[in-house]
């Protein structure tokens, strides 16, 4: 296999990683970088959105994006929410409304609404089931998780 240098921002840390070219910032993120937030729920086919993390601003299935296609680019895992031990917004709002069970789909879910927020959009029903159209929670209903995604906007404004 051919092997790269890729130089990437992670959690607003500059990092340079040596990989294989065919593999994924999953993979990286989790076995190179110790960020396991990112779960690993469909064997890299894209299908359930456990690895969501953000790219540039985009919530992306990280099992999806190669490696060398995040060269010079800024990435944001679940481990950059709670900075300080102080939980985000999101993360205390989906304790509060009880949104999570099983837990591994949690950590994709709250990237995909936090890029929602993150673009200022409007947080009706429909918008946040669009933005977590590609989370796949086999636990819930998503009731509870809208229903903190609305908390943690409403707290956000404030």
């Amino acid at each position: 296999m051919k092997q790269i240098a890729v130089t990437f921002t992670v959690n607003d840390e500059k990092v340079t990683v040596t990989s294989d070219t065919n593999r994924s910032l999953l993979d990286v993120l989790r076995d190179d970088l110790a960020l396991t937030g990112a779960k690993d729920g469909c064997g890299g086919e894209g299908e359930c959105g456990a690895c969501t993390v953000i790219l540039n601003n985009n919530p992306v299935n990280a099992c999806l994006v190669l490696i060398g296609q995040v060269t010079g680019c800024w990435v944001e895992t679940i481990e950059n929410l709670s900075a300080g031990g102080k939980l985000h917004p999101l993360q205390k709002a989906f304790v509060e409304a009880g949104a999570v069970q099983c837990g591994f789909c949690t950590p994709g879910v709250i990237m995909s609404a936090k890029a929602l927020l993150d673009r200022g959009a409007r947080c009706g029903e429909g918008d946040i089931r669009e933005a977590m159209s590609g989370n796949l929670c086999r636990c819930t209903g998503y009731v509870k998780m809208i229903d903190a995604v609305q908390l943690a906007a409403r707290e956000m404004r404030k």
